[in-house]
């Protein structure tokens, strides 16, 4: 079974980028340094960071923009707004062994589906598409920022252990059953 990674967690690649990995990290509530942009208006300003680090004897050529990020927030999953004017992408950059490099991105959605963010992140590697891979994580706007994107201390808490969960049940009694 499938289970999307944890904000903070990497995540491996294999065959042809071995070596090579990827991880969704420092999600948090952040204005974006160059104001904010009119169409997110009423919206509440994320920042998250994607680094990709080359663990691998050769460099690769790594590429990520705006196109290959999908931002979702809330239960029902819906598209939050990415500001592609504040963030700073990866374009084109050769990512040495033992080296890695940071893309710091700008997202905005209501307040009120920040509890939950998902991350989907395609990376374009010596132009060739790689996998997609989704982070689940989210921003506690009532309590205490510690711990957000940490696993969680005891079993069943947080959100990766409610999506485990959720997608435990699912292929268990298959998608639309009632039990």
């Amino acid at each position: 079974m499938y289970e999307p990674n944890v904000v903070g967690d990497w995540q491996e690649y294999d065959e042809e980028h071995a070596g090579l990995r990827v991880r969704v990290h420092g999600l948090e509530k952040a204005d974006p340094p160059r104001g904010r942009d009119d169409a997110a208006e009423g919206l509440t300003y994320v920042r998250f960071r994607v680094t990709v680090e080359n663990r691998a004897t050769a460099y690769f050529g790594i590429h990520l923009e705006d196109g290959q990020l999908d931002i979702r927030v809330g239960p029902d999953g819906e598209s939050a707004f990415l500001d592609w004017r504040n963030s700073q992408f990866i374009e084109g950059f050769d990512v040495y062994p033992l080296r890695r490099v940071t893309a710091v991105l700008y997202a905005a959605a209501d307040e009120a589906g920040l509890g939950q963010v998902d991350v989907q992140v395609q990376l374009k590697v010596d132009d060739e598409w790689t996998h997609r891979y989704l982070w689940s994580g989210g921003i506690d706007l009532h309590g205490p920022s510690a711990g957000i994107g940490a696993r969680p201390d005891s079993v069943g808490e947080g959100l990766a252990a409610q999506v485990a969960s959720f997608l435990r049940e699912e292929t268990e009694t298959g998608p639309g059953s009632t039990g």
